[in-house]
């Protein structure tokens, strides 16, 4: 099979070899050097904030949105969601489910974020925004500075789920105002999922120590007291975090950051003009490098999905919700190659021949 969703991706030998290892006791002096060098090289790529923290919590990346929602809002807030698909709407439902007050800014399927529109949410006492950077979903990118001009005029923290895009667009915390960033190890970082990262600004890291949360496995205070010393509060996927650090090193030692962005990009662009002329509409008005989002003129996405997986041994991406029907995505992530593209686009070419696509 070949991966073209957007999580898990594929991983390179050296993380699978790293993953084939015996995993080891972890409540030793090495391994907290290992977590140490994790945050350190993650805070590195994300251009964090001097005094900023790093956090490994062992949880999909909702996990993480929860634990930040939790940890850094109450009741006495007024937090502001980016709602554009199905990961911004998950923000919202977390917000009512710990009853934070919040309000959607809600955007329709591919739909591009101005800052036209977030002018009827300014001066309204808002003191959060929660977005996904890459609305995964439907594959739109949003500006991380636009909106963070927003939050500092606002005064707002400014809370970032970059988990599809963290090594695969553009994001700098420190350029962008970012005062959290959230992501995954099975997007950009090419690992197995079950763990999501935290990074967190002095700013954030305040409101988290002066936070009442009640929940033990979601503390961030306590996750953050633990990793001091390189540990965490309980056990953590050992094994993952050890093919992070083999991940985080490849990408330092193939030139860094920008390196990977530009891998990432040259392969969405390379798929998006190769597709030029079939009947495939991309949907969103702000592309990011890691996904395209793909609306089949003539035919079911759903049912292209099971063909490519079935007759041609290769994965794309299916959406759910109302989009079931009218959306599969194609991701850039991953170790992925020009060659392998090129048999995902002889497979989409073969269907359009046979009227299927």
């Amino acid at each position: 099979m070949i991966n073209f969703t957007v999580g898990p991706v594929q991983s390179s030998d050296e993380v699978c070899r790293q993953g084939a290892q015996q995993v080891p006791y972890f409540r030793t002096a090495e391994f907290s050097e290992v977590m140490k060098d994790n945050a350190s090289l993650m805070m590195e790529f994300a251009n964090a904030t001097k005094d900023s923290k790093c956090v490994f919590m062992t949880c999909s990346s909702t996990g993480s949105m929860e634990a930040v929602v939790m940890n850094c809002f109450d009741e006495n807030d007024k937090v502001l969601v980016i709602v554009g698909g199905t990961f911004g709407d998950r923000f919202a439902k977390i917000c009512g489910i710990h009853r934070i007050p919040y309000t959607a800014l809600t955007l329709r399927h591919g739909q591009k974020l101005t800052a036209k529109m977030l002018e009827k949410y300014d001066s309204r006492g808002y003191t959060g925004l929660l977005v996904n950077i890459d609305e995964t979903s439907t594959g739109v990118l949003y500006d991380s500075e636009m909106l963070g001009d927003f939050c500092k005029k606002n005064h707002m923290l400014y809370v970032c789920d970059c988990v599809s895009a963290f090594l695969a667009d553009k994001f700098d915390m420190q350029s962008c105002g970012a005062d959290i960033m959230i992501t995954g190890s099975q997007k950009a970082l090419a690992c197995p999922p079950g763990i999501s990262v935290i990074i967190l600004s002095p700013k954030a890291i305040e409101r988290v120590e002066n936070s009442k949360v009640r929940t033990m496995y979601l503390n961030l205070a306590d996750a953050l007291k633990n990793a001091e010393r390189g540990q965490t509060p309980f056990t953590p996927a050992v094994g993952i975090l050890l093919q992070i650090n083999t991940r985080l090193h490849e990408i330092k030692n193939a030139g860094g950051v920008s390196s990977e962005v530009e891998r990432v990009k040259k392969l969405a662009d390379y798929f998006r003009n190769s597709i030029k002329g079939l009947p495939l509409e991309i949907i969103s008005e702000s592309l990011p490098n890691g996904v395209t989002s793909l609306h089949p003129i003539k035919n079911n996405a759903k049912e292209i999905f099971r063909i490519l997986k079935d007759e041609y041994h290769i994965w794309v991406c299916p959406n759910g919700g109302d989009m079931a029907d009218s959306v599969f995505r194609v991701g850039h992530l991953g170790n992925l190659t020009i060659a392998d593209y090129d048999q995902l686009i002889s497979a989409f070419k073969e269907l359009h021949q046979k009227g299927i696509l």
